[in-house]
């Protein structure tokens, strides 16, 4: 596999910028997500490092090599797409053959064999491998555009949102399915998503997009404990960090405009009185949404809590952020 490498990305459609000056290092191996909402520059990111479109300005260097006037082709990279990229006329098995007879690759026969029949087990497609694509469902046909990826083993495989149209259990199996495979093969992965459960739980390494800037990359865990700014902290984290003003508590560091905490860095049964407006019970885990002196939040308590709507609970802050009044974290 091989590190991949952008430097000063810049990439513009009319007068609105897709990128903004993007420097990153993939490192070889790695598992990385880009993370951001819709028109963030994650696809755009994807297509820089593919040769689907050329930047305006920067470079992409993949292995060390400077893949400027490559093509796609030359640059030796797999890509999934959010639309399912399958020939209709032809059956699974021969959708995910397709990259294998390739005379670039000229892989035999019986090793086309195997690792078709390998890749099919792994996307639970083995009992569709006779039929056609069009005979297909949604999820299905984008098990298959995941095959044909995984069939090969290229410097890069670069995935846009693969999982978007798979069920939830589904999703769930290939999460742990793709990060084996990727572990196991060395692979180094570009993955995009809007998803923060798939940055959690597959990723070595996160880049948070937003509007065309890298706002911070590092390991997902790093990025929870230590954003950059509130931007960076909404992005991981199930429930959402609150945001709350940052005198709500007293105490607050000069120049605070902001306090972020964590639901589980809130410590009940004692500060400031809040009021519980909604008890979500999940099972492992209870979600307690609160009303502190007019402004809602959310924090975790034992699963099996007696709390109801109306009661009142005493919160204080642990381990608070604080953000000034453009966003960024004071450290």
């Amino acid at each position: 596999m091989a590190e991949v490498q952008l430097t000063g990305i810049t990439k513009r459609f009319g007068g609105d910028a897709a990128l903004e000056d993007v420097t990153m290092t993939i490192p070889d191996g790695s598992f990385v997500v880009l993370l951001g909402p819709t028109g963030a520059g994650k696809t755009t990111t994807l297509r820089m490092v593919s040769g689907l479109d050329t930047a305006d300005s920067g470079s992409v260097w993949i292995g060390g090599r400077d893949m400027a006037g490559l093509t796609p082709a030359q640059r030796d990279v797999a890509m999934v797409f959010q639309q399912y990229s399958l020939y209709p006329h032809l059956t699974v098995r021969q959708n995910l053959e397709f990259p294998l007879k390739s005379p670039v690759l000229r892989t035999p026969k019986s090793e086309i064999t195997r690792k078709v029949a390998e890749i099919a087990e792994v996307l639970q497609i083995s009992h569709k491998l006779d039929n056609k694509a069009t005979a297909l469902s949604g999820g299905e046909m984008q098990r298959v555009s995941i095959g044909r990826a995984l069939v090969r083993q290229p410097s890069v495989y670069l995935m846009d949102e693969p999982l978007s149209s798979l069920d939830a259990k589904l999703r769930a199996d290939l999460r742990i399915e793709l990060k084996s495979i990727q572990a196991d093969r060395g692979a180094t992965l570009l993955y995009v998503t809007h998803d923060q459960i798939e940055a959690m739980t597959m990723a070595t390494h996160v880049g948070v997009l937003d509007k065309g800037r890298l706002i911070q990359f590092g390991p997902p865990r790093e990025i929870y404990e230590q954003p950059v700014n509130i931007y960076a902290a909404a992005r991981l984290g199930q429930p959402r960090i609150n945001i709350l003003p940052a005198d709500v508590f007293g105490g607050a560091p000069s120049g605070a405009h902001h306090i972020g905490l964590r639901p589980e860095h809130i410590i009940q049964g004692e500060g400031e009185d809040s009021t519980v407006t909604r008890v979500e019970r999940l099972g492992d885990q209870t979600r307690l949404h609160l009303t502190l002196k007019s402004h809602d939040l959310i924090t975790v308590t034992d699963a099996h809590t007696a709390l109801q709507s109306g009661d009142v609970v005493k919160i204080r802050p642990d381990k608070p952020y604080y953000f000034d009044a453009n966003g960024a974290r004071l450290t």
